[in-house]
């Protein structure tokens, strides 16, 4: 458990910290740099479409790199980065540093998707790798205490600064443990793990139906968590209701999912990936269907389906994936699955911005994404029944030629 925990403190300093402690912070940083809608606007666009850049990158170089070389070396990059933004005023160059925070992101999960495989066992696979997916809710957490302790008597900086102090310790554990990891490998015989060649993979997770399934759920899951997220607040304003409905209904999405990543992933080892991914994607549903019923009244209801949801289901996935393929082959499939999360979510977004310039209600909105989480639902049953592909993939020689 303790690979698990180490890499959920990763998980906090790299999205919990790197993706979105500045949305939390951005509304009292306007208050001294002159960040105009356009940089947000921009900001969004270009970070969505470097986490997707990065992660494209990892698929296709990944099992060229020690993951162990990619961990350290993006922790230490967004720790320095994460202090940079507390010295930075120029919104060009604060854009430019978020994008490059993304990017480090992406390929700092994809990493440890590969290190977790390689190093646990099959029946806890899934176990720890939704626990440390999980961090990114603790950061959610943490971004929360940050703004309400130390802004007030430290300001906006103080909060970089100690996200970067924590990134600091963080990469001094995970050197410490990787260090361990690797004295434990030398002195075992660990298979040579087999790798997708970067020409065959497309063709590989087209061919595959654990890897079709896997990509095919973060699109929808991109589909449908991103809008849901994004245009939630903006909603629930349209409704009229108080702001501190969104407030409680965030406070529950982080609280949830710091909870379902362990449970989830307990539930995937112990009994089937699939009755996790049903037991998940059902609940984020029927807390969709009441939402929509009643918005006012199941706000936090929806909330706790998302959180439920929404962090759990990466480190399932990949445990999935994990039983049928190398874990390095898992980590390039993973980082795909990543790519085809973002297209979903850029696709979701443009619809919701469509629909409401159209419409000028949300509501429509929320009921397609009720209807993408259904879908995930039915795919999910259909795929109960699957049983890992035979030994012969994973094998070196099989996916080497």
């Amino acid at each position: 458990m303790r690979v698990a925990a180490v890499f959920g403190l990763n998980q906090i300093v790299s999205h919990g910290f790197g993706l979105f402690l500045f949305a939390a912070l951005v509304p009292l940083m306007r208050e001294s740099i002159a960040i105009t809608n356009w940089h947000l606007a921009a900001i969004g666009a270009l970070t969505q479409l470097s986490y997707l850049a990065g992660a494209l990158l990892l698929g296709f170089i990944g099992n060229k790199v020690s993951s162990a070389r990619l961990v350290l070396t993006t922790g230490t990059i967004t720790t320095i980065l994460l202090f940079s933004m507390s010295q930075l005023q120029d919104p060009i160059i604060i854009t430019l540093v978020l994008v490059l925070l993304a990017a480090s992101a992406a390929i700092s999960w994809g990493a440890i998707v590969e290190i977790v495989g390689r190093n646990s066992k099959p029946e806890k696979c899934s176990t720890y790798l939704s626990f440390a997916a999980s961090g990114t809710a603790w950061g959610y957490g943490l971004n929360g205490l940050l703004i309400l302790l130390v802004v007030p008597a430290l300001g906006w900086q103080s909060s970089w600064q100690i996200a970067a102090l924590v990134g600091l310790i963080v990469v001094g554990l995970t050197w410490r443990l990787l260090t361990k990891l690797n004295s434990q490998s030398s002195t075992h015989n660990i298979p040579e793990q087999a790798m997708i060649p970067a020409s065959k993979l497309l063709t590989t997770i087209i061919r595959e139906r654990t890897a079709l399934f896997a990509c095919t759920v973060c699109f929808l899951v991109g589909f449908s968590t991103m809008p849901f997220a994004n245009w939630l607040n903006t909603y629930l304003h349209e409704l009229q209701l108080p702001a501190s409905v969104g407030g409680y209904t965030w406070t529950i999405v982080g609280v949830t999912g710091m909870v379902a990543g362990f449970i989830a992933g307990w539930i995937a080892d112990r009994t089937s990936h699939g009755t996790a991914l049903m037991i998940i994607f059902s609940g984020f549903a029927l807390s969709l269907m009441a939402f929509v019923y009643d918005p006012s009244q199941f706000a936090a209801v929806a909330g706790f389906g998302y959180g439920l949801m929404y962090f759990p289901v990466w480190g399932i996935l990949a445990g999935w994936l994990r039983q049928s393929f190398s874990s390095t082959a898992t980590m390039q499939i993973s980082s795909i699955c990543m790519v085809t999360s973002g297209l979903g979510g850029a696709l979701g977004n443009l619809l919701a911005g469509y629909i409401r310039d159209t419409t000028g209600s949300l509501e429509l909105v929320y009921c397609i994404v009720t209807l993408a989480v259904l879908l995930m639902v039915f795919l999910t049953v259909i795929t109960v029944g699957w049983k890992p592909v035979t030994k012969e993939l994973v094998s070196p020689r099989s996916m080497v030629k």
